[in-house]
């Protein structure tokens, strides 16, 4: 008698992965991306937290941004999870709400501080005043969306189980989710490196404040940003630290890096990955992100080399009309193409879907 072939069964690991795959293409069909602002609280400023909701989405214009939400919409149940993003220095939420709007999709909540005294509208604090501060900003953040989270509350809906949260962070938002990640600078290792190497990481020293221009004043600037630095922060070798148990994985974009003690970062507390820039003019690679990896190794993969992209280029959207001081060293570079930022933010909210335990 004939008998059919047998079957072979269904890994278990296969059959849940087509089941989350399935449950998170039914979840982005019906969902969109309802937005809310948080009032500041004292030491921070305001969060905004993007979340599923079942609303119609409309096109709404934040400053020079056009985005497709549904402002202070009834959230739905996502996934569960939350998400933080930290925006770069001098930055704001927006030039991130792609990869905020790809989070939700995939059924996250998503929490975006504005961080006191380094944002858009005010940078007095930017530098090691604000990186110090910004992790505890973080964990605000998360304290915020708890108190919204209890039964009865505006955010219960979305069921959140706050015991692990994921955080992504770009530029200053890099060093401030690898101290996260457990790190540990200080700013007269800044200091130092700059003393060694303001020639090769001149804007990762002196900000936007002043540039080389291959002119006979480049010696000077370079001298006066030595002293400057060192009478600033030389001395200054006191470790600046933060950790919350509720972060589960991080994700960190074009980082700051040069203030970390290598050695610190180079067993992670959580699982870590890095994006990179190849042709970042802010944060000269070798001695940021390159950096990081080199002292983890397999613990801190590379999510995504973009090999022709520069510090801005994982900015979605994209920031335009800049003064040109910062278009200098946000604007793409030349063959940069940007049809790669989707698929860089989907590898994002993957690694945070495979390490948050959706």
């Amino acid at each position: 008698m004939h008998r059919p072939p047998a079957r072979t069964p269904a890994r278990p690991g296969l059959c849940r992965a087509a089941a989350l795959l399935l449950a998170l293409a039914a979840f982005a069909a019906q969902a969109a991306t309802g937005l809310a602002v948080l009032p500041a609280a004292a030491g921070s400023g305001p969060v905004t937290i993007a979340y599923p909701t079942e609303a119609a989405p409309a096109e709404v214009r934040r400053g020079p941004f056009t985005v497709r939400m549904a402002p202070d919409a009834p959230p739905t149940r996502g996934n569960g999870r939350l998400v933080v993003l930290s925006h770069g220095s001098g930055g704001s939420v927006w030039p991130q709400f792609d990869l905020a709007q790809a989070l939700v999709t995939a059924g996250f909540t998503v929490a975006m501080p504005l961080h006191a005294g380094d944002n858009w509208q005010d940078t007095s604090d930017a530098g090691p005043a604000s990186w110090a501060r910004r992790p505890q900003e973080v964990s605000r953040a998360i304290d915020a969306v708890a108190a919204l989270s209890s039964p009865g509350a505006r955010f219960a809906p979305l069921g959140l189980d706050l015991g692990r949260v994921g955080a992504y962070g770009m530029s200053a938002g890099g060093i401030t989710v690898l101290t996260l990640a457990g790190a540990r600078w200080s700013p007269a290792l800044l200091a130092r490196h700059c003393e060694a190497h303001i020639d090769e990481d001149f804007a990762g020293c002196v900000g936007l404040s002043t540039a080389l221009t291959g002119g006979v004043l480049d010696g000077a600037k370079m001298a006066v940003a030595r002293r400057v630095i060192d009478l600033k922060l030389g001395s200054d070798s006191a470790w600046r630290e933060w950790h919350d148990p509720r972060i589960a994985a991080v994700v960190a974009a074009v980082p700051m890096a040069t203030p970390i003690d290598m050695a610190s970062i180079a067993r992670p507390r959580v699982p870590l990955a890095l994006v990179r820039a190849g042709q970042d003019a802010w944060l000269a690679p070798r001695f940021h992100v390159d950096a990081v990896h080199a002292a983890c190794g397999p613990r801190c993969p590379l999510l995504a080399d973009l090999a022709q992209g520069g510090h801005g280029s994982i900015l979605s959207p994209q920031p335009t009309g800049l003064p040109p001081a910062v278009a200098r060293l946000l604007d793409d570079p030349p063959g940069f193409d940007r049809a790669a930022v989707p698929a860089v933010n989907q590898r994002i909210v993957a690694f945070f879907v495979k390490n948050l335990g959706v």
